[in-house]
């Protein structure tokens, strides 16, 4: 009996010690049925938890919309002086709004401020119109910019988030933080997303900041909040301390605070558990690759734009191997990879930077050999 009892014990142990224990996934703290912590620098995933579950997004959703705004303004396809007439399925939304009248004209600074700060459903609403041309002209843009994100669990039905009536708007909390990184490369959305108090209309219209973080957390940087009955509390939370920006999405908590306590809770992991370094790349290691049947001989890698590395801290005795291809065959396109620089602590690799093509390098043919004899004549 003694020795069936050993031998019980002995198979349990060793399945427990093969099961991989994972540091926030069981912590009580995360009370959410979903949840993320990227760092928006890389989009290196800290923390997942149900992360590709396809839930409701609620007022989230606005995240896809404020990136379409801001990419607009950037190509100039509409500025923030720009006057925006509410249509009368603008004014009709209902849920958080700032009470538009049809007819009534407001410009994009204002109909965007009221969208981050008030969550504004029916100001949302107008900016797509004005954008899209019309509602659903505005929410294929949204898929199709989420498509080229590369989110693969997202499909939206409107632009704000409004879920009483769809029947296919979803997103994941993996996909939401992914948005969420992209918006921040528009250094221009903190003027929105960081306001506190403000106010439409003369004063008359008061703008109160959903997201009570921007009040009480250190870093903060915004993002936006979503409630509804069906998608339950919901965030993405984002912060910045020391150079690392952090983005914790949080979906369907039960309550307010739950959804606060939880984005708080992981970004104050990622800021205790990580930094952010910039590699000390020696431009000498990069060696130039032969280039076999080019119209040149050789091309000298470069380092990819963005070359943050995030670290778990106390990382030491970190060590840069350099792998770089020998050789290439022609043609080669401008952004290719030649190879990569691994950031190395001990045996752990915990970065990699790619070292890609500056220029794209064709093949040689008979007319190009013609043109070169040409140009020595």
């Amino acid at each position: 009996m003694i020795m069936k009892k050993t031998i019980t014990f002995i198979l349990v142990l060793s399945i427990l010690l093969v099961i991989p224990v994972y540091s926030y996934a069981k912590d009580d703290k995360v009370k959410a049925q979903a949840a993320v912590l990227m760092c928006m620098d890389n989009n290196e995933v800290l923390y997942k938890k149900n992360e590709l579950e396809h839930l409701s997004p609620a007022s989230v959703t606005k995240i896809m919309t404020i990136l379409l705004v801001m990419e607009a303004l950037d190509r100039g396809d509409i500025n923030l002086s720009d006057k925006v007439t509410a249509s009368k399925n603008a004014v009709s939304m209902g849920g958080s709004q700032i009470w538009l009248e049809e007819g009534e004209a407001m410009t994009v600074d204002e109909l965007l401020k009221a969208v981050v700060v008030a969550s504004a459903n029916d100001a949302c609403t107008a900016l797509a119109e004005h954008i899209g041309g019309s509602s659903e002209g505005f929410v294929k843009m949204m898929n199709d910019r989420a498509e080229e994100l590369g989110c693969e669990n997202t499909h939206f039905e409107n632009s704000n988030g409004l879920d009483d009536t769809t029947k296919n708007h979803y997103s994941c909390a993996y996909d939401l933080a992914l948005i969420s990184s992209e918006v921040f490369k528009h250094k221009k959305i903190t003027d929105y997303t960081t306001i506190w108090l403000d106010s439409l209309r003369n004063g008359e219209t008061e703008l109160n900041n959903t997201n009570k973080l921007i009040n009480q957390y250190n870093g903060i940087t915004g993002l936006k909040t979503g409630t509804t009955s069906n998608a339950g509390f919901c965030i993405s939370a984002t912060a910045c301390r020391d150079d690392l920006n952090l983005v914790a999405v949080v979906l369907k908590s039960d309550t307010s605070d739950d959804r606060f306590n939880t984005a708080s809770y992981l970004l104050d992991k990622g800021f205790a558990d990580y930094e952010a370094i910039t590699p000390l790349i020696d431009q000498k290691k990069i060696t130039p690759v032969k280039v076999n049947g080019g119209v040149f001989k050789e091309v000298t890698p470069v380092v990819s734009e963005n070359n943050k590395i995030i670290t778990p801290k106390g990382s030491k005795d970190i060590e840069y191997v350099y792998d770089i291809r020998k050789t290439i065959e022609a043609p080669i396109e401008k952004s290719d990879e030649l190879g990569c620089i691994k950031i190395k602590s001990g045996e752990k690799t915990i970065g990699v930077i790619k070292l890609t093509s500056p220029n794209s390098i064709s093949k040689v043919t008979l007319s190009s050999i013609f043109k070169d004899l040409l140009c020595k004549i």
